[in-house]
């Protein structure tokens, strides 16, 4: 099952998500890190965080029905929208738009053709990074995570800034 965690410091100023076997178990965790809702998957042997508002702001909705208490037994990102993987990079894929966020690096990726190839191919191409990642570190069997670095912007800083203060987690 899916936790929202209460925001605890650990060292070097990170922020305590949850225990490392718990999200394992579970395949994600979300909480609050410095007011953005950040979601933390497990995915294939690695941990990774993401702002949990995409930046076409659908991902927030889309979660919120995936886990909504309504349901006896919450669903996985699995289930709903699920992991691909896209030449050798993990992806959250958003069924409806078809949207694909690398979990690594939090490009956009879509698949395009030059029109000037002889024999024009379908390729995977990056949008940039649209997406804000979150830096991980286990620490002691807890998972934490880095405060952003909002020095750089992203696209889905736009969604987040915009529902900061909501008060509810997205998942």
């Amino acid at each position: 099952s899916s936790s929202t965690g209460a925001v605890e410091m650990g060292p070097d100023g990170l922020i305590l998500i949850g225990k490392e076997d718990d999200i394992k178990k579970s395949g994600r965790v979300t909480a609050k890190v410095d007011g953005r809702e950040v979601v933390v998957f497990y995915h294939e042997g690695k941990f990774h965080a993401l702002d949990s508002r995409c930046y076409r702001k659908i991902f927030r909705h889309i979660l919120s029905i995936l886990f909504s208490k309504k349901t006896q037994k919450p669903m996985t990102c699995y289930s709903f929208f699920f992991l691909q993987d896209i030449d050798g990079q993990a992806c959250i894929v958003c069924p409806w738009h078809k949207y694909r966020i690398t979990l690594e690096t939090g490009e956009g990726l879509y698949e395009g053709i030059n029109p000037l190839e002889p024999s024009p191919m379908p390729k995977w191409q990056s949008k940039g990074v649209k997406q804000r990642i979150h830096k991980i570190t286990i620490d002691n069997g807890n998972v934490y995570v880095s405060p952003p670095n909002l020095s750089v912007r992203f696209d889905s800083d736009y969604f987040v800034e915009k529902y900061k203060n909501s008060g509810d987690l997205a998942m």
